[in-house]
């Protein structure tokens, strides 16, 4: 976070992968605005069934809404099937947290899926004024 005596305080989060390009590219957005973000390596440190049920709900989004439909794990599980519902996409970003997509980033503006990266703009206050 700024440190400076007239910097703003303002507790951003981001769930993090490093490996992709639109989590770094949305880090770096966050840190050119003057926040440093709590930073979580989701794949290292998953969220549990309570946090990502707060995330989706604060998101206003359902679980398909931030898989990786793309990630040949959810072919092979079968998750793209019209019969699996929110509760079994759960379990499974539950069970594996490369499902998640990323990066989804949590400010007292909101919380979103930012891609593309310009996403977290909306959620930074020195884009607000």
């Amino acid at each position: 976070m700024n440190s400076g005596p007239d910097s703003p305080r303002v507790a951003v989060t981001i769930y993090h992968n490093p490996v992709c390009s639109n989590s770094r590219g949305t880090l770096t957005l966050i840190r050119n605005a003057g926040l440093e973000p709590t930073i979580i390596e989701y794949l290292k440190t998953p969220p549990d069934r309570a946090t990502l049920l707060d995330l989706l709900g604060r998101m206003g989004a359902r679980p398909r809404d931030i898989m990786r439909q793309k990630e040949p794990l959810y072919a092979e599980l079968g998750l793209g099937s019209p019969g699996i519902g929110d509760e079994q996409l759960l379990e499974a970003m539950l069970a594996h947290p490369v499902l998640i997509n990323r990066p989804i980033v949590v400010t007292p503006l909101g919380v979103k899926l930012c891609r593309p990266p310009e996403v977290v703009l909306d959620l930074l206050p020195q884009a607000q004024g």
